[in-house]
């Protein structure tokens, strides 16, 4: 449907744009169509509605429900279970964990460096300008 409307205006555009290029329209002419009146359209007067009755709605009585007894439950006797005698869990000791001796790690003497002479840096002798 969108289309239809897209091509209709197309066609319209193309319309007025020959017209334009290829028209005689003179200055007299556009003169004239804006000097000429316009007649006025009268406009069309409305039939009268003639006023519709109120609608009365009536009231209708309530109806009356009639009452509902509750049904009675009979009580049950609650069932007994028997009861069992207890087992009784055998006690067990708490497992000891074998003592293990702890690994000796051998001590190793720390390397001794040897002492190096200390060096003494010669002086450069100064010279006197």
């Amino acid at each position: 449907m969108g289309q239809h409307y897209h091509v209709s205006s197309l066609l319209l555009l193309a319309f007025l744009n020959l017209f334009f290029i290829h028209g005689n329209i003179t200055g007299a002419a556009v003169r004239h169509l804006l000097e000429t009146p316009v007649p006025e359209i009268p406009k069309p007067e409305l039939p009268k509605v003639p006023a519709l009755p109120k609608l009365e709605i009536q009231t209708l009585p309530k109806p009356e429900l009639p009452t509902i007894l509750k049904p009675e439950i009979p009580a049950v006797p609650k069932p007994q279970l028997p009861t069992a005698p207890k087992p009784e869990l055998p006690t067990l000791s708490k497992p000891e964990l074998p003592t293990l001796q702890k690994p000796e790690i051998p001590v190793v003497p720390k390397p001794e460096l040897p002492s190096l002479p200390k060096l003494e840096i010669p002086t450069m002798p100064k010279l006197e300008p």
